[in-house]
C-alpha cells in the first residue's frame, strides 16, 4: 500500500505543474499557434487544467445501427482550456475513442455514484492525456463508440458502424455535423481547429485505424498501439482458427462485452448476427470479414501514422502492424514505429519519459505545425530482450534482402538442413492433434513423428532477421483437409526475458493519472520480469489451412494422395541470431496451443525439390556466409 503522505505531496507537485496560468508568458516565447505558447519548439503548458471545461456531448451520426429509425447519436467527453470560452483559444484535439467507457470497473462505479447525475457528465478522464496535453492548450476528448456505455447504437466488432460513430465526432470537430447537450441544446465545437489526433491500445487503437483508412478530413495523425488492421487476422491465421476462443463466434463474444445495459435487449438479435455470420465452419475471408479488413484502403490514409507494436504479443498478434506497415511504405505515408520486447502493453508503462517526450513533439508537429524535428529522427525504434534500445533509419531494417533457404534431408544422426542449393525426394510427418509447440520444436536432433526439422549451419555471425519470413511448400496430404504449421525457432543456449502481459480492458480501465506516472503505479507500473535458461527459442510461428492454398475466399477440399504449393507468412520479427546457434524452421499440422484442431487431419509428404523458406536477413543470403 502507498504511505498517505508521499501520495498527497506527489499529487500537489503534479497539480501545480500542469496549473500553468495564461497571464503570465516566458520572455522568449516563439509566437503562439492559435493562441498556444511555444518555446524552444515545444508547447508549453500555461493553461490551468484545474479550471478546464468539462462537458459531455453527444454527436449525430450518419447511422442507425438499431434500426429504430432515429440516427445514433454518440457521447462523447470533452475538455478544453477555459480560454477556449473566454479569449478565443482554438485548439487542436487530442482523441481517445473506445468501446470500453462504461461503469463496469469499482473504479468507474464509484465516479458514476458520485456523479449523482448518470449520463450527463463527464466520467473523469482517466488517462493521463488531460493533465499532460490541456494546459499546453488542446482539448482533448474521449468518444464512446456506438452501443456502448452512453452511446445509441448497437456494437458491431470492427464493422462498418464501429467507424461512422467515431467519424460521427471528427465531423463535429469539423463543423460538419450536429451534436447535443443532454438538455437538447445545441453544442457548437466553435473552439476547435478542427485538427485531430488519435491515440489509443488494443480496441482504442484499432478504431483509429479503422477511421484513417475512411479517409476523413481533420484527423491529421494516428497512434494505433497494439492495434487491429484486420479482424479476420485477429480471429483466424490464413483460413484457420486461433485457439482459445478466437474461433468461436468471436465478433458476437465482443459486441455483448463491450454492450451497454441499455442496447443489450434492443441490439440481441443483431449482436446474435455477428456470430452467426462469422463463418466459424470454414474460416473463409468473407464479405463479412472484408468489411472489417481495413488494409485494403490503407490508400485513403490522409494522417500521418505512428505504429507501436510488441513482439510478443500473442492477443493481437504481429501480423496486424506489418501488413499495414507495408501499406505505409507503399504509399509513402509519414511514419514511425516502435518495436518493444513485450506482449500487449502501453508503453507508458515501460518508456514513460521518452514515450512522453516523443508524443509531445508528434502531436506539436502533426496538430500545432510546430517544426520541432520529429520526423528527422530515426524511424524505427527496436527493444531487445535485454531491454536496450536500437534506432533505425527504417523498418525493415535497411539492407534487408530474401535469403531464401531450401530443406535438406536429415541424415542418420543428424537434423534435416536448410540450404541454399535444393535437395530431392521427399520426407513425411503424421499429424498429432495433442501435440504441444515444446513437443514439436524440441530436440530436433531426433526424429520425431509428428513433425519435420530443418536447421542451417551455426551461425558464423550475429544474423538479424527484420520483417517477414515466408514458406512455400509443397505438401501431399493423406486427408480432404489439413492446417499446415511452421514455427521458426533460433536453435542455441541462452537467457530468456519473460514480460507479465495485461488484458485489453486492464489497459484500458486501469488508473493513468498524472499521479499514476510520478509513482509508477497504475498504467505506469512496468512489467514483471522473469528470467529462464533455454535450449532454443521460438521466434515466429505461422498456420494456414491446406484448403486454402489457392485461396483465402474460398476454400476447396483437398485430394488425398495429390500435391499442392503452398505459400503462407509467418508473423514478422526483429529478431537477432547469435552466432554459433542455428536457425530451425519445423512443420507440423496441428499445433492446438496456437490454431483450431482439424481433426480430419492425417500424415503429409513434404517435396524437398519444391519447398523452401524466404528469411528477411539484414545482408541476404551473405549474411549466412558461403
Amino acid at each position: 500500500m502507498r504511505p498517505a503522505r508521499t501520495t498527497l505531496t506527489l499529487l500537489t507537485a503534479v497539480t501545480a505543474a500542469f496549473a500553468g496560468t495564461l497571464a503570465v508568458l516566458p520572455a522568449n516565447a516563439a509566437p503562439a499557434p492559435a493562441g498556444m505558447s511555444v518555446v524552444a519548439d515545444e508547447t508549453q503548458p500555461i493553461y490551468s487544467h484545474a479550471e478546464a471545461i468539462r462537458e459531455t456531448v453527444y454527436i449525430e451520426s450518419t447511422i442507425d445501427s438499431d434500426g429504430d429509425g432515429k440516427l445514433d447519436r454518440i457521447a462523447a467527453d470533452v475538455m478544453r482550456p477555459k480560454e477556449t470560452n473566454t479569449a478565443g483559444l482554438k485548439s487542436p484535439v487530442v482523441m481517445e475513442a473506445s468501446p470500453y467507457y462504461r461503469g463496469t470497473t469499482a473504479r468507474e462505479r464509484a465516479v458514476d455514484a458520485d456523479r449523482q447525475i448518470p449520463g450527463t457528465a463527464p466520467r473523469g478522464f482517466g488517462r493521463w492525456y488531460d493533465e499532460f496535453f490541456v494546459p499546453r492548450g488542446y482539448a482533448v476528448v474521449e468518444v464512446e463508440m456506438q452501443g456502448t456505455s452512453r452511446s445509441a447504437g448497437c456494437p458491431t466488432t470492427g464493422g462498418k458502424e464501429d467507424t461512422a460513430s467515431i467519424v460521427a465526432s471528427i465531423d463535429w470537430l469539423n463543423g460538419r455535423t450536429k451534436a447535443y447537450y443532454a438538455d437538447g441544446k445545441p453544442a457548437v465545437a466553435s473552439w476547435s481547429t478542427g485538427k485531430v489526433g488519435m491515440l489509443g491500445v488494443s480496441y482504442n487503437g484499432t478504431l483509429p485505424n479503422a477511421v484513417a483508412t475512411a479517409g476523413i478530413e481533420g484527423l491529421k495523425t494516428i497512434v494505433p498501439i497494439a492495434a487491429i488492421s484486420s479482424w479476420y487476422d485477429y480471429t483466424r491465421d490464413q483460413g484457420i482458427g486461433y485457439s482459445g476462443g478466437w474461433d468461436r463466434r468471436y465478433p458476437e463474444y465482443l459486441a455483448n462485452y463491450v454492450i451497454s445495459a441499455d442496447a443489450k435487449t434492443k441490439c440481441a438479435a443483431r449482436v446474435k448476427a455477428l456470430g452467426d455470420n462469422a463463418g466459424d465452419d470454414t474460416f473463409d475471408y468473407t464479405p463479412f470479414w472484408q468489411e472489417r479488413d481495413y488494409r485494403p484502403s490503407a490508400a485513403n490514409i490522409k494522417a500521418s501514422v505512428f505504429v507501436v507494436h510488441g513482439q510478443e504479443d500473442w492477443n493481437v498478434k504481429p501480423g496486424h502492424y506489418s501488413k499495414l506497415w507495408y501499406e505505409l511504405v507503399k504509399n509513402n505515408t509519414p511514419r514511425k514505429i516502435w518495436l518493444h520486447r513485450g506482449a500487449h502493453l502501453d508503453p507508458i508503462g515501460f518508456r514513460q519519459a521518452e514515450w512522453q517526450r516523443v508524443m509531445h513533439k508528434w502531436m506539436d508537429h502533426w496538430l500545432v505545425g510546430v517544426q520541432n524535428g520529429i520526423m528527422n529522427e530515426p524511424q524505427a525504434d527496436i527493444q531487445r530482450p535485454n531491454g536496450a534500445w536500437e534506432t533505425h533509419s527504417a523498418w525493415p531494417q535497411a539492407g534487408t534482402a530474401n535469403a531464401k533457404l531450401h530443406f535438406g534431408p536429415a541424415t542418420a544422426g543428424a537434423v534435416g538442413s536448410l540450404n541454399k542449393t535444393a535437395a530431392t525426394g521427399t520426407q513425411s510427418f503424421t499429424n498429432n492433434s495433442s501435440q504441444t509447440e515444446t513437443t514439436a520444436v524440441s530436440t530436433p536432433e531426433t526424429a520425431k513423428a509428428n513433425r519435420l526439422a530443418y536447421l542451417t549451419a551455426p551461425l558464423a555471425k550475429n544474423t538479424t532477421l527484420s520483417g517477414t519470413a515466408k514458406l512455400d511448400v509443397t505438401v501431399t496430404p493423406d486427408s480432404a483437409s489439413t492446417p499446415l504449421t511452421a514455427v521458426l525457432v533460433d536453435y542455441g543456449p541462452a537467457t530468456t526475458t519473460t514480460l507479465s502481459d495485461k488484458t485489453p480492458e486492464q489497459l484500458l480501465t486501469e488508473s493513468c493519472e498524472a499521479a499514476d506516472l510520478a509513482l509508477r503505479t497504475g498504467c505506469a507500473a512496468p512489467p514483471l520480469e522473469s528470467q529462464a535458461a533455454v535450449t532454443y527459442q521460438v521466434v515466429t510461428k505461422g498456420s494456414i489451412d491446406v484448403k486454402n492454398h489457392a485461396s483465402l475466399q474460398r476454400g476447396t477440399a483437398l485430394t488425398p494422395g495429390t500435391a499442392y504449393r503452398v505459400r503462407f507468412e509467418l508473423h514478422p520479427k526483429d529478431y537477432v541470431f547469435p552466432a554459433g546457434h542455428r536457425i530451425g524452421v519445423v512443420l507440423v499440422a496441428n499445433l492446438s496451443s496456437y490454431v483450431s484442431v482439424d481433426a480430419a487431419a492425417r500424415g503429409v509428404r513434404v517435396s524437398l525439390a519444391a519447398s523452401s523458406v524466404d528469411l528477411p536477413l539484414v545482408g541476404g543470403n551473405t549474411a549466412l556466409g558461403g
